[in-house]
Order: C-alpha cells, then structure tokens, then sequence
C-alpha cells in the first residue's frame, strides 16, 4: 500500500492504517529496535508502541516521508526502552557504538539525548553532505540504525577487520570536522 494512502488511513481514523503500517514497516521497525536493544520481546513491544504512538501523533503531524517518521518513532521509543531498562543493569547493547562516537561528540554531551541539538545537527548533516554515498550510509546505518559492524561488513563486502577501520576512519575525519568548526571535543 502507497504510504499516502496509509496516511489517509490514520486521518480517517482506521484501525486499517495500523495493519498497513505493519505489513509495510513492521520488519524495518523491528530491526531498528533489535538494533537498539537486543531482547526480542522488547523490540516487539516498542514497535507495537511506535503504531500506537503514530496514531495518536496523525493527525496533527502528518509526515513527509511515512518511512522516517516511523524510522524516528521506534528509535526514540527504542532508546527510552534502552535507558529505562539500562538503569536496571540489563543492557550494555548499545554501550559499544556510543563509546565509538564519543571520542568525536564534544564531551560535555550526552550523546543519547543532546545528538540532536540543532548546532552539531547541522555540523554533522554537513559533514555527511560532504562524504561518498557509500560512507554516508555506512555511518547512518552504524550510528543512527545501530547496525552491527559484522552486519555491515557481510552487507558491504568487507572483513570485519576492515570495516571498523573504516568506521573509525569516518569518526576520526568527524572529529577533525568538528574541530575545524569550532566545537570543542
């Protein structure tokens, strides 16, 4: 089903946009969220989260690209999942990727919760403006997917080896980046 007519479906208030969604988005969805946080049945219930909250969030919002809206709702959803959880001391899922990107964030963030300040925002997108597509996606897919290493390196042809030389490759040219700009590691 065309995502505008899912759209269409969460306007007109149908319990059929829920279904579309998942049929269309569900397995996207469910990968970010195992990405995230590595228990299955958490995963599960953050992507069913992330249909209930579109619901309530269409209208008034209605999303330009129906793909990132629910991109960024399991995400979110996923990552609140990941600190409540993580301050039970029942993950360290995530721990590696965001000690990867922490030695290229300016230290006094968080990176969970001030990545999307507006200023570095705008520094990294033009940053990523700047790289090949190849690296563009390479690093949305690691830091802001939370896709495995290994996973990236079977699905870009690499060894393992050499994909995390290119990723640390990539941070370090994110780190030179931002000092350049002024942002104080």
């Amino acid at each position: 089903m065309e995502d505008q007519k899912i759209i269409e479906l969460y306007l007109q208030r149908s319990e059929k946009a829920i279904d579309a969604s998942q049929h269309k988005y569900g397995a996207f969805c469910l990968h970010i969220a195992k990405n995230i946080l590595t228990v299955p049945e958490d995963a599960e219930e953050c992507v069913n989260d992330t249909w209930h909250t579109a619901w309530n969030r269409i209208p008034p919002v209605i999303p330009d690209s129906l793909k990132a809206f629910f991109g960024k709702l399991i995400r979110d959803i996923s990552l609140s999942r990941y600190r409540a959880n993580h301050a039970k001391k029942r993950y360290s899922g995530m721990e590696v990727m965001l000690d990867e990107l922490g030695d290229c964030i300016p230290s006094e963030f968080d990176v969970e919760q001030e990545l999307e300040r507006q200023h570095t925002s705008d520094m990294i997108n033009e940053w990523l403006s700047g790289l090949s597509q190849e690296s563009r996606v390479l690093f949305v897919k690691r830091y802001y997917y939370g896709d495995a290493v290994k996973t990236l390196a079977k699905e870009f042809g690499f060894t393992e080896n050499q994909m995390a030389q290119k990723m640390m490759r990539l941070r370090n040219n994110l780190k030179s980046f931002l000092v350049k700009k002024g942002v104080a590691i």
